[in-house]
């Protein structure tokens, strides 16, 4: 959306993210503002496809939210993400990145002329590290336009033939029950074959995806080496983590 989110709007699509849906009664007593302002807000909200407004309040159009709209929230810990997770990579390996806003800041922390190789399936990642001067292998596919990224059978056999050293991937979210999720198949298919290709994998996620479910399941919570996060999940979470053997990276 060109006009871009205030802050308030903003806090307003994470509380979608988290909880599906707002009451206009919460956001008033939360922002202390009039009806008329929150309404301007769905409103707002609504025109950029991402929440469909009710009765007396809002639910989320989707999880699969525009890369756009995705790149606005959370953006501080996403930032710090990137930078935890650019600090793993090391000269002269080859690395995976796929598609999504936390990944893109991966991208962004990379210094410039880089002796690594990357491979990616996300058209914005590319472009970050084609201006850096990174060398840069993209996989074809079909252009998935809310992410920016290629996906398909064409772009699951292209990483079939590949070995990384690493590879970081987002996700939807992550419940003890379903492992990773995605609320896109073919972008779920790109990261269950990306782990298989990978030495290591690392999921880079800020805190408001624990405990979300997508639809399509990607990885259970032992299939990859670390998580890479924002904040320290609750202890039932810091349990599960270290019964499966995997590191937490706190950013």
């Amino acid at each position: 959306m060109s006009a871009g989110l205030n802050d308030r709007q903003k806090q307003i699509v994470n509380m979608l993210q988290r909880d599906g849906e707002v009451r206009i009664a919460e956001l008033k007593e939360l922002f202390s503002v009039t009806d008329m302002t929150l309404r301007r807000d769905l409103e707002k909200l609504e025109q950029s496809g991402i929440l469909k407004r009710t009765y007396g309040g809002a639910i989320l159009v989707t999880k699969d939210l525009a890369l756009r709209e995705r790149s606005t929230v959370h953006i501080l810990e996403k930032e710090r993400i990137g930078q935890a997770a650019a600090r793993l990579v090391n000269p002269g390996e080859s690395i995976f990145i796929d598609s999504g806003s936390t990944t893109l800041q991966i991208a962004r922390a990379l210094p410039e002329s880089a002796s690594i190789t990357v491979v990616t399936n996300a058209i914005h990642v590319a472009a970050e590290l084609g201006e850096k001067r990174i060398p840069t292998v993209v996989i074809g596919g079909v252009l998935l336009e809310t992410t920016y990224g290629l996906g398909g059978t064409a772009a699951v056999d292209s990483i079939s033939k590949l070995a990384f050293d690493k590879a970081f991937l987002g996700t939807t979210g992550l419940s003890q029950l379903h492992g990773f999720s995605n609320s896109n198949m073919l972008e779920a298919d790109i990261k269950r074959s990306a782990i298989s290709r990978a030495s290591m994998s690392y999921i880079v996620m800020d805190h408001s995806k624990f405990d979300v479910n997508a639809l399509f399941s990607f990885a259970a919570l032992h299939e990859v080496r670390g998580i890479i996060t924002d904040r320290q999940p609750s202890d039932d979470w810091i349990a599960a983590i270290e019964a499966a053997g995997i590191e937490l990276i706190l950013a």
